[in-house]
């Protein structure tokens, strides 16, 4: 497992995923996808607006563009990097990439499906499993969404 300080060095990148994604209009939140051999081999963002594209969340696009990168969708020994816990589709992909770890920034109450309202990637009936770091930059990512989300509301956060 990777050092805290790099993972904290990813999550700034999933951080600039989310920023970007929140210029566009859309959620804010980022996804990296680091190898084996801790580089960094996608990048993905929230485009379900942008691309009228339901399954466009952060962290199927960093998977679409990482098994590209690596001409397998087997991405055995990767960590997925994320700001906000996944969701079930987003944690089921996670579990189908074989990826070996998926960190994570705050929880989702409301959809988070790693350790909040469910635990995929964990549960032993599935064929496979993945390490889980949660609360990397946790007040960072956040903020991100609140404040995303209030000024949707038309109030500060």
């Amino acid at each position: 497992m990777a050092s805290p300080e790099r993972m904290t060095e990813w999550m700034r990148m999933a951080l600039a995923e989310g920023d970007a994604a929140a210029a566009l209009g859309e959620v804010p939140v980022g996804c990296v996808i680091v190898d084996a051999d801790a580089r960094v081999i996608a990048r993905g963002h929230n485009g379900r607006e942008t691309l009228a594209d339901p399954t466009a969340h952060a962290e199927v696009m960093a998977l679409r563009e990482a098994a590209a990168r690596s001409l397998t969708w087997r991405l055995e020994g990767a960590t997925a990097v994320v700001t906000l816990e996944p969701c079930p589709m987003c944690a089921g992909a996670l579990v189908h990439a074989r990826v070996a770890c998926v960190v994570y920034g705050c929880a989702d109450p409301k959809g988070g499906a790693i350790d909040t309202m469910f635990g995929i990637g964990r549960d032993a009936r599935l064929n496979h499993r993945f390490e889980v770091v949660a609360g990397v930059l946790e007040d960072e990512c956040a903020g991100r969404l609140r404040a995303f989300f209030a000024s949707l509301r038309g109030r500060a956060p």
